[in-house]
């Protein structure tokens, strides 16, 4: 216990020490624009008394006053936008003690077990991880419980300093147990105690405002006088990143410093458990990201949100943990109570973050509306997979289309075309029936022609995203009420309908990648209509099709031979086994 003392008060140490560097580098700066005032008022009272005189003195004298003047100025104008900018706030679904209060007891009592202050409140975050944040700027100070009293410090500067908020990594309160959840936030709230010194905030409260500075004169400027305000900010943008190169080395030492002391702090609470609960973590980071890529993402490019993807990640690692043995064991926990159980209504938790995350993975709206709502599991095969697959489908048909595709109709064919065409006086057997036979004819034994569909696709969807609606700001979103409940008030209205930084899934698509994907869909549109196949969802793969009631996972690759290698032999053979017929038409969208 002395050793984990010895070290936890070392770490401490170091981080008071680079605190304190980083407040000596804020004075050096503030002395810095001082003393050309300083050098002025020297000037002027020795002019005064007649200790100097002449005229190469009296000009001296003035100058020197005159460049203590901008100077001055210069830096009353880089201290009062340093001071207002807003510090960057990660996007988080803030969470009341009203909505939670099993979870703030609960952070609460190991914040007294840990012999530290209690985080004024508690946030939810769509991601696997957990941290600290100090929202004591006025911009990021909202209408958030609070888990305990304020922390009081004995510094002899200042009386009081709110401790920061904890946000919680909302796939761990639904994978996790209560015990294992507790042993993971153990170190993180321990950091509320260097977290509060008073040296420390305000070291960090001076590299935040710096950042928050350089953030602003990067933004884009309004107005007629735009050009005119755009150089003094760029001259504080150009003062901070200057500072900022000062303060880097220290404040990533202050940082390291103060995880290391609370780290020692939390080896006291839990530790035998906190290495369990973190294999849980990987085994949480594992599937939330399979899950975002795979089956969110999907649905995501459908105007649809999956309004449950906390719940969904419990049922993708509980598939991961049938499928691979280093999983296995991990099932039998779930017999214990979830960490999700702290909460009031964890539904209505589940679908603010499910919202957030399309936000912030997807560039989504805040709002619902007809082109953008949410999507229940169970609903999730008819409403994004049929529909993915027959929406490109008619995308690729439309391209072939376009290009000028044909090839001589079947017998089958001809009698679909009558049936859909010749109430309107066309040539049936002139029409282009949507049938999977004219894909594979057309890209069979064909040198260049699939990089030239290729192309066709991916200008086609680039055109579909450029021209998608934007949803107006006043909205009514009808179909998330329920996520407006998660902390006591409107939690969409928190982060508004203002775009968010947008952190991509995946890179785009090559159009070899659009082409296969076209491809497959056509031939699960076909399996469907003409082989009773049936749309499903796999946890960890996504969209899948269902033969007999059966997952079948073996389409990539003959559809890969077709697209790349013009060989449709493996992709017959795969449709003659599913008893796929490629001469009906398919229903397209």
């Amino acid at each position: 216990m002395s050793g984990t003392g010895t070290g936890e008060e070392l770490g401490a140490q170091a981080a008071r020490a680079r605190a304190l560097a980083l407040l000596r580098i804020r004075s050096r700066a503030t002395a810095a624009a001082l003393l050309p005032a300083a050098v002025a008022v020297v000037l002027l009272v020795a002019g005064a008394q007649g200790r100097i005189g002449g005229g190469g003195w009296y000009a001296v004298r003035w100058a020197v006053t005159a460049c203590a003047v901008l100077v001055l100025l210069g830096a009353v104008a880089v201290s009062v936008a340093i001071a207002r900018a807003r510090p960057a706030v990660s996007p988080t679904v803030p969470l009341s003690e009203q909505a939670a209060p099993d979870l703030y007891r609960l952070v609460r009592d190991l914040a007294d077990r840990l012999g530290v202050p209690a985080p004024s409140a508690i946030a939810l975050t769509p991601d696997c991880d957990s941290w600290l944040e100090d929202r004591t700027h006025p911009s990021a100070q909202r209408a958030e419980g609070s888990v305990g009293r304020p922390a009081v410090s004995g510094s002899r500067r200042h009386a009081v300093q709110a401790a920061p908020v904890l946000v919680i990594g909302s796939p761990f309160l639904w994978w996790m147990r209560v015990a294992e959840l507790r042993a993971v936030l153990a170190p993180v709230v321990a950091g509320t105690g260097p977290s509060v010194h008073p040296d420390i905030a305000a070291a960090r409260r001076f590299v935040r405002g710096l950042d928050g500075a350089v953030a602003d004169a990067d933004a884009p400027v309004p107005g007629p006088l735009a050009t005119l305000r755009r150089v003094p900010r760029r001259f504080v943008g150009w003062i901070a990143r200057l500072l900022l190169r000062t303060c880097r080395g220290h404040a990533a030492a202050m940082e390291r410093a103060v995880a290391a002391a609370a780290s020692e702090r939390a080896q006291a609470v839990d530790y035998g458990l906190r290495i369990v609960a973190q294999e849980q973590v990987g085994l949480a980071y594992a599937g939330w990201d399979r899950l975002l890529t795979r089956v969110a993402l999907p649905a995501w490019r459908m105007g649809r949100w999956p309004s449950r993807l906390d719940a969904g990640v419990v049922s993708a690692l509980t598939e991961l943990s049938r499928r691979d043995r280093l999983a296995e064991g991990f099932t039998s926990r779930l017999g214990e109570r979830p960490a999700c159980d702290l909460l009031e209504e964890p539904g209505a938790a589940d679908e603010a973050a499910s919202l957030l995350a399309a936000r912030l993975f997807h560039g989504g709206p805040a709002e619902t509306g007809p082109d953008w709502s949410p999507v229940d599991w169970q609903q999730y095969p008819e409403e994004v997979v049929d529909r993915k697959w027959r929406t490109e489908a008619a995308r690729l048909h439309r391209v072939m289309d376009a290009l000028g595709v044909r090839h001589a109709p079947t017998v089958a064919e001809e009698d679909g075309a009558r049936a859909t065409q010749g109430s309107h006086g066309a040539d049936p057997v002139d029409v282009a029936v949507p049938t999977l036979a004219r894909v594979v004819e057309h890209l069979v034994g064909r040198g260049g022609r699939s990089e030239e569909l290729a192309a066709g696709i991916s200008a086609a969807v680039a055109r579909e995203e450029a021209t998608a609606p934007q949803l107006p700001p006043g909205l009514a979103a009808a179909g998330v009420s329920g996520a407006c409940t998660a902390s006591g008030g409107d939690v969409l209205d928190f982060w508004g309908s203002d775009p968010l930084p947008l952190f991509p899934l995946q890179p785009p698509r090559t159009g070899t990648e659009l082409l296969a994907d076209h491809v497959a869909a056509m031939v699960c549109c076909a399996a469907v209509d003409t082989a009773g196949a049936a749309p499903g969802l796999d946890w960890l793969d996504g969209p899948a099709l269902l033969v007999d009631g059966e997952r079948r996972a073996d389409l990539g690759s003959p559809v890969l031979s077709l697209v790349e290698d013009g060989d449709a032999g493996p992709l017959r053979s795969w449709l003659a086994s599913v008893g796929v017929r490629t001469d009906k038409p398919v229903r397209l969208v």
